[in-house]
């Protein structure tokens, strides 16, 4: 049963994509209900797999050679971010039957949708890691196609090739980590990797470990390649939404948690990870602060979370991590669901434009008031519980000043977010708009995440016992009850991270007695505008390697002779290296 669970996850998405695609954008209609049964039908298959956890190999299939078998195992680690991009997924096609409706090319939408599903589960439950390289890059694929959706539009396009390139070059550390450990074990099973981690040298292993890390930080939008992120906010806001909470950014933070047990002991990899993880907080909280972009803001918050995912791993939180990823897969969603009905309803995404949305649109208003406060931590919601989580574990297992930091960005996070909240949807309007009324499609999907968003925090018992030891062995996270959760997160350090939460929240509500000390913040808001420099390097880079593509393919004529020539050459180049090496 346990096979064929993983089969219809990865395999209903891929056949409703073709599905999809095949019946033509000439029957709207049927296109939105053939894409939300084929994504309820995997979302199904995923709840199903969640008692079936085991690490035991559930489907093997035999390839030879290099590649070995290609395996997947429905563990803890993987069966939980499948359900995540699953039922997160089915949410996202639900809405999207609204926030779509009308639209053209919807066969492409929907198949590229489904795809990228499909593929993010395949990512999370296979255990080898050229698969796992091979899905990478057609989530890679996916957001590139989905954020230049609109491709007559230059900033959707360019947002879809920088995302593409920066996640790309991670993966192309990631392949050859995979190469590495072939050559050394002779498999490139990663459950086998952590096992035998002790016959690579010590050298090769930390060539691994900051390789990872690098693609880790590639693919989640890390320091330093955090600025992709808020270009993808360029796509249609439902893949936003899945882009953010589902399926592409978790995969770095998935990769660091899979490695922990490996790379732990290598020298300076925890205290890097957890360097990244606060940077990537920090600069991305700042920029959230000066945005004025609704979903700008928004991307900048998935980039500060993921921080604290990031630096909860390097901490060895590695459940801590886990679980925030729970929390922030919710309201991160509800957030960019929340922002799209808005935005689908008004016809803008500045936020100086609005203002009293609120009283039009009271429905998405209370909903997204749940994730605001959910993403600012405060209690009871489901985001107060995974963050305090994360900074208990830091207090623990890093150096205080990083955890002040990660306080401090606590304290950010709850004033852009009162800011965000503020100007969106209380006081008057500031210009003329016309609302338009939300779709069935999208209180169906709000409602629930809204829900998950109050309570989701209440399965850390059951959510704990699926990470702990019978399926992943080498990471010995420990059952951890309600009581334990409780007596681990009423603490001091708590109570002193809610007083900076409300600080942050009251100088948002005081910000007009602080006009000088806004004025005198000017500088770092300039610098906070231009992505504190980061935009000028990730732009460089995307514009080099853009420019190489294009030269390289002037070696591409088309003609028959020069390219059996240029073979000829390079087979004969091949054959003197190998001669004279040998």
């Amino acid at each position: 049963m346990t096979m064929a669970m993983i089969t219809v996850m990865i395999g209903a998405p891929w056949l409703g994509a073709l599905v999809v695609w095949l019946v033509g954008d000439r029957r709207e209609k049927l296109q939105h209900w053939l894409a939300v049964v084929f994504s309820i039908v995997a979302a199904a298959a995923s709840l199903v797999l969640i008692p079936k956890v085991t690490s035991e190999t559930a489907v093997k299939i035999p390839m030879g050679g290099a590649f070995g078998e290609f395996t997947f195992v429905p563990d803890g680690l993987g069966v939980f971010l499948a359900v995540i991009a699953s039922v997160i997924g089915c949410l996202v096609v639900v809405f999207s039957t609204s926030y779509m409706k009308g639209e053209a090319s919807l066969g492409r939408y929907y198949a590229l949708v489904l795809f990228f599903i499909g593929a993010m589960v395949g990512l999370v439950l296979t255990s080898n890691l050229l698969l796992i390289f091979f899905f990478w890059e057609i989530t890679a694929f996916c957001s590139y196609a989905l954020i230049a959706f609109h491709n007559d539009d230059p900033k959707a396009v360019r947002g879809g090739v920088k995302a593409l390139i920066i996640t790309s070059t991670g993966g192309v550390g990631l392949l050859a980590g995979a190469l590495v450990l072939f050559a050394y074990t002779g498999s490139t099973d990663i459950n086998a990797f952590i096992g035998a981690a002790g016959k690579i040298p010590a050298n090769i292993l930390s060539l691994l470990a900051f390789g990872f890390l690098v693609a880790a930080a590639a693919k989640s939008a890390q320091f330093p390649f955090q600025t992709w992120l808020p270009d993808a906010m360029e796509a249609p806001s439902p893949i936003s939404a899945l882009i953010h909470a589902a399926t592409m950014v978790n995969a770095g933070v998935y990769l660091l948690a899979r490695t922990y047990p490996v790379f732990q002991n290598v020298p300076y990899w925890r205290e890097a990870v957890m360097v990244v993880g606060t940077l990537s907080a920090i600069l991305a909280a700042v920029m959230a602060l000066t945005a004025n972009d609704l979903k700008r803001v928004l991307a900048y918050s998935t980039v500060s979370q993921l921080g604290y995912m990031v630096y909860a791993i390097g901490a060895g939180g590695v459940f801590a991590s886990q679980f925030h990823l729970f929390s922030h897969s919710i309201f991160k969603a509800l957030l960019f669901l929340g922002a799209g009905a808005v935005i689908h309803s008004i016809g803008t995404r500045d936020m100086t434009e609005m203002g009293g949305v609120g009283k039009k649109l009271p429905l998405v208003k209370w909903v997204f008031l749940i994730g605001s406060l959910a993403l600012a931590g405060l209690p009871v919601l489901n985001g107060f519980w995974s963050k305090e989580l994360v900074l208990e574990a830091g207090l623990k297992g890093g150096p205080t000043w990083l955890y002040v930091l990660m306080v401090i960005v606590a304290g950010l996070t709850a004033l852009y977010t009162a800011r965000c909240v503020g100007l969106v949807f209380y006081g008057e309007s500031r210009s003329e708009y016309h609302v338009h009324p939300v779709g069935l499609g999208m209180k169906a999907a709000l409602i629930p995440l809204a829900t998950a968003a109050l309570v989701s925090w209440i399965v850390v018992g059951p959510f704990s016992e699926m990470l702990g030891a019978h399926s992943l062995p080498f990471h010995e996270i420990k059952k951890m009850p309600l009581a334990e959760l409780f007596h681990e997160i009423l603490t001091l350090p708590t109570l002193v991270t809610l007083i900076v939460i409300g600080l942050g929240i009251l100088l948002w509500f005081t910000r007009s007695k602080l006009e000088g000390l806004t004025n005198g913040l000017r500088s770092i808001r300039w610098a906070s505008e231009k992505s504190f420099g980061f935009e000028a390097l990730n732009t460089a880079f995307v514009e080099a390697l853009n420019n190489t593509a294009e030269t390289l393919r002037g070696t591409q004529t088309g003609i028959l002779n020069w390219n059996v020539l240029a073979i000829s050459a390079g087979l004969l180049i091949l054959f003197v290296v190998v001669v004279v090496g040998g």
